[in-house]
C-alpha cells in the first residue's frame, strides 16, 4: 500500500491503475491515464522483435 502522502500528492484513488518505469536513477511511479497508457508499456523487456512474433496471435 502507498502512504497516504504519496496517494495525495498523485491523486490516486481505489481503481486508479499506476505506471512505473525503472531508470538508472531509481524507480518512477505516476498515475496511468486510463485511456491514453499502455499498462504494459514500461515493460520493455518484452518489447523485442522475437516477442512482438511470439505473442503477436494473442
Amino acid at each position: 500500500m502507498l502512504p497516504r502522502e504519496v496517494r495525495e500528492l498523485l491523486g490516486i484513488k481505489p481503481g486508479d491503475m499506476l505506471r512505473y518505469r525503472v531508470t538508472k536513477d531509481g524507480v518512477l511511479l505516476d498515475k496511468a491515464a486510463p485511456e491514453a497508457d499502455d499498462p504494459f508499456a514500461s515493460f520493455s523487456e518484452w518489447s523485442s522483435a522475437a516477442d512482438e512474433k511470439a505473442y503477436e496471435k494473442l
